[in-house]
């Protein structure tokens, strides 16, 4: 009898997987089904917890033991939790578009792409999205590796009645794309938006050194630009040449190769410990000598571990500015609670954005 072909026994192995992983998949959204069915009947309305995902997905990269990396394990069971999700109810999420921004990517590595999208124009849309019911939750950037504080987003932050359910960090990476009808060789414009401008200044100086440099309100406005001039290109993350039909002529453009964005998840209602959490507070002090070392010296006698401190000036008060401060713990803790309450009595109001999962991803 003649041996069976190696490869087609190693192909026979693989099909036998993917039957086993399909019917485990099924497996895993009648449960969720079965969860969802069972909040309804006890009137929990809370079909998305952010703790919850954040347990398991840190516990599905503790038993993985390879050779898939645990980020792309994580990745793998984020999408299958998005889309036992949506058989519950899709969830709707609003982020600052257009479609093919960073904080649309954002937004897809978060919650995966069983959501449905509502890109939105301004920073303070998604607040308000969110905040009206219309969405329940958004996406946000407020920090980059190399820009800084994206202070549009603190500033809302400051009168909102919404919390902070979640953060996700993406490795930001610029290319240069253009249109399936441009020219290489004549490229006498570049669009973008400023910050992502100002990221790629050396390279462009370095490589395109006469090109103009026109600022838009984000990376898919540029790219919708590019798309249809033949003497342009715009800067922008690869999602924009499928969504916009773009060639890439450059790939990672940026100047520093480490450059990352920090994005906020806010929501209407508050989220429990998962057991690796963070929390946002901002704070007002008397402008007075040695009020922000009274304020630092309040954590450092519990022993909290600060992540950011920053500040923005105070509105309707000259020279006055308030603090937004991380720090690792949950407000529910008890030793996170006495350092809140000396906070209030010390300041002139202290505010509570969220107490949230760190991110895993």
């Amino acid at each position: 009898m003649k041996d069976k072909d190696p490869l087609s026994v190693i192909r026979s192995e693989i099909d036998t997987i993917d039957n086993q992983i399909c019917q485990a998949i099924n497996d895993r959204a009648r449960c969720a089904q079965r969860v969802g069915e069972l909040k309804q009947k006890q009137g929990d309305r809370s079909f998305y917890r952010p703790e919850r995902e954040a347990q398991v997905l840190r516990r599905v990269m503790e038993a993985n033991t390879g050779p898939v990396t645990n980020e792309d394990m994580a990745l793998v069971f984020r999408q299958i939790m998005s889309m036992c999700l949506s058989m519950e109810r899709p969830l709707k999420v609003a982020f600052l578009g257009p479609e093919g921004t960073f904080t649309h990517e954002a937004a897809l590595k978060h919650f995966g792409k069983s959501v449905i999208n509502a890109p939105q124009s301004a920073i303070e849309d998604v607040f308000r999205e969110v905040v009206s019911g219309e969405c329940d939750f958004g996406v946000v950037p407020v920090e980059n590796s190399t820009e800084g504080m994206v202070n549009q987003t603190l500033d809302n932050f400051v009168d909102t009645t919404l919390s902070i359910v979640g953060e996700v960090e993406l490795q930001v990476h610029h290319h240069l794309l253009i249109g399936p009808n441009s020219d290489a060789r004549k490229i006498t414009r570049v669009y973008s938006h400023s910050q992502s401008l100002a990221q790629c200044r050396k390279w462009l100086e370095s490589n395109y050194p006469k090109i103009e440099k026109i600022p838009v309100s984000s990376n898919a406005v540029a790219a919708k630009l590019a798309q249809g001039e033949w003497n342009s290109a715009a800067i922008a993350g690869l999602s924009s040449c499928d969504l916009y039909g773009l060639k890439q002529l450059e790939s990672k453009i940026e100047d520093q190769p480490d450059n990352a964005t920090r994005f906020l998840i806010i929501g209407r209602e508050k989220v429990s410990a998962s057991g690796h959490d963070k929390t946002s507070i901002v704070v007002s002090m008397h402008n007075k000598p040695g009020s922000l070392y009274s304020l630092l010296k309040i954590f450092y006698g519990a022993g909290i571990d600060l992540t950011r401190v920053e500040s923005r000036p105070a509105k309707g008060s000259k020279w006055s500015y308030v603090f937004f401060i991380d720090f690792v713990g949950h407000s529910d803790e008890q030793r996170i609670e006495q350092v809140l309450k000396e906070l209030k009595s010390e300041s002139i109001y202290t505010k509570l954005l969220g107490s949230y999962p760190q991110s895993v991803l």
